[in-house]
């Protein structure tokens, strides 16, 4: 044989394996694929592929029909249920039962139901759990005796990249906007675990094949600079959370970007369905100051003076009772009564929030007090008034006890 044609076939046998290894490729993917050449960009049509594999899966080794297959995806259109069957053909993930014209059975392809549990996983944690098993999967072939220095260094240099890629993946995310960072948060879960795993690989390569010694470098330099990108990503994560260290509140960023773009409807949307207390009175700043300055200020605690030697008489008779404060109470009541035993306290309250705040005071002041003969009587039920002041009033009296 010629050297033209051991190139030739040479050639030849490096496009079969090209071909068999894009046949997997578009096995794997073909749930993801719009059409031959482009992914989807509808959940949707996702969920048709899902859907078409769960019903091949339970149908066993007799397959599926085609009228059987739009009976399952029967609540998507037509037209959606066609395209995607048509591209799940294209590519392989679904496939005649027996190679021959007018073939009314498929069967679905297993490398394609492999393929969308792996992009599932990928979707909760972005990839963490598959560097995981990528890791355990090369420590059982660095312990594996039949493995070769060759096959131990593309391992190696597989994982640099993929340490690398990410390292630089995880800079950018902490270069970039917090909403963002926040969003790859599952990226920085099992760091520390995933570094432990790594270096007792680098360590376990190293001590079996030492000629590799160029390979673990570059190995071990992916692996520390993937550990310092997570930290500074974990450290930058952790002070947007602040104290509460609670990733599901906004960041302050989020909130200023909202006050300046929302509208006047918008920010009053915010407040629906919270209920606010009545409105403090007005002050004058002037008298806010001048009660801070004559309140009370802490003193040092002083000790008792000694007790007198004399015996104690006891309390005094005279109680000290405010005698115009108990009579104005008085005519408050008599004035709300006018004559009668008892009155409503929501007809007392019917007037302004602030004349109704003070006229409640003096009712609580006069049931409160032993000298009076007047007493507020609460029922457990609770009425709102849109349009009325105030907008909540519990039911109750204001009555005479006859004492």
């Amino acid at each position: 044989m010629s050297p033209t044609s051991e190139n030739a076939a040479a050639s030849l046998d490096d496009v079969l394996v090209g071909e068999a290894v894009l046949g997997v490729y578009r096995q794997m993917f073909a749930a993801l694929a719009r059409d031959s050449g482009a992914v989807v960009d509808d959940p949707e049509l996702v969920d048709v592929a899902e859907t078409l594999l769960a019903a091949f899966a339970d149908a066993g080794e007799d397959g599926l029909s085609r009228e059987q297959m739009r009976y399952v995806c029967r609540r998507y259109p037509p037209e959606v249920f066609e395209n995607r069957l048509r591209v799940l053909k294209g590519l392989g993930a679904v496939r005649e039962v027996f190679p021959k014209p007018n073939q009314l059975r498929y069967r679905a392809s297993f490398t394609s139901v492999v393929g969308l549990m792996f992009v599932r996983r990928m979707m909760l944690d972005g990839g963490q759990s598959e560097m995981h098993r990528l890791l355990a999967l090369e420590q059982l072939n660095v312990a594996d005796p039949r493995m070769t220095p060759e096959q131990a260094r593309d391992g190696a240099d597989g994982l640099s990249r993929a340490f690398r890629l990410w390292s630089v993946e995880l800079v950018t995310l902490t270069n970039g906007t917090i909403e963002e960072l926040r969003e790859q948060a599952p990226k920085l879960w099992g760091t520390e675990e995933i570094l432990l795993r790594a270096e007792r690989l680098h360590g376990a390569i190293l001590r079996r094949w030492p000629q590799l010694d160029r390979t673990c470098t570059d190995l071990r330099a992916a692996i520390y600079a993937y550990g310092d990108a997570s930290r500074r990503a974990a450290a930058r994560l952790s002070d947007s959370a602040g104290t509460t260290r609670n990733l599901t509140l906004l960041p302050p960023e989020t909130w200023r970007t909202f006050t300046r773009t929302a509208s006047r409807e918008e920010l009053a949307a915010v407040l629906d369905g919270f209920v606010f207390d009545a409105p403090a009175p007005w002050h004058e700043p002037a008298a806010v100051v001048a009660a801070v300055e004559d309140g009370p200020r802490a003193a040092p605690p002083r000790p008792a003076p000694p007790r007198p030697s004399v015996p104690d008489s006891g309390l005094s008779g005279d109680t000290g009772a405010d005698t115009e404060a108990v009579e104005r109470l008085r005519d408050v009541a008599e004035q709300i009564l006018r004559g009668r035993d008892r009155v409503a306290v929501e007809d007392v309250l019917d007037r302004d929030w602030a004349a109704a705040r003070r006229m409640l005071a003096d009712l609580a002041a006069a049931h409160q007090h032993p000298e009076l003969p007047y007493r507020l009587a609460w029922s457990d039920g609770l009425a709102a008034r849109p349009d009325g002041s105030p907008t909540w009033v519990s039911p109750g009296w204001f009555e005479r006890t006859g004492r």
